[in-house]
């Protein structure tokens, strides 16, 4: 078992996360999103709005929040488990005030516009799945790994959403 999951805590840009039983293990790798999003920030005290679709943790999220210090954000996620797990985290990390965490399907309840846009969606095909490490496979949520047939289900639904919910001249 990884000793993330024994603790049910793991550091994601240097914020200490809770983790549950639905949530991902948040790993170094995804850190390039937040990376990606900052780079192409020009105005970090800018009044953004961010969208964490499929928020887990809330690590996506609450990482940009700790970079962008007048932005407001909305994660959502499938799990209530999830969403719960990423509440908790906005409050320890002191971003409640500035993060709504809500359960939902991806973004089709929403009805607004947003600056940044993010996303860590399920990508493994499901054929593949069985043949992930055992630290994945055995500890992580299946549905937050399986991206169907090709391992594009999730982005073909955020795609259909996206157009609504990204603001002209904004970061997907």
């Amino acid at each position: 078992e990884p000793l993330s999951r024994i603790l049910r805590r793991r550091e994601f840009w240097g914020l200490d996360f809770a983790l549950s039983n639905e949530t991902l293990d948040p790993r170094p790798e995804s850190e390039t999103v937040v990376e990606a999003v900052l780079a192409r920030v020009t105005d970090r005290s800018g009044a953004l709005k961010v969208l964490d679709l499929g928020t887990g943790t809330g690590c996506l999220l609450l990482a940009l929040l700790s970079e962008l210090p007048t932005a407001i954000g909305v994660g959502v996620d499938r799990s209530e488990d999830a969403t719960a797990t990423a509440r908790r985290n906005a409050r320890v990390l002191g971003r409640a005030d500035r993060a709504g965490l809500f359960v939902g399907d991806w973004g089709s309840a929403l009805d607004a516009e947003f600056d940044v846009i993010v996303a860590n969606p399920p990508y493994i095909a499901t054929a593949a799945l069985s043949g992930l490490p055992r630290e994945v496979s055995e500890y992580d949520p299946p549905r937050a790994l399986d991206g169907g047939a090709d391992g594009l289900a999730a982005y073909r639904a955020i795609a259909t959403q996206v157009r609504a919910l990204l603001a002209p001249a904004g970061i997907l």
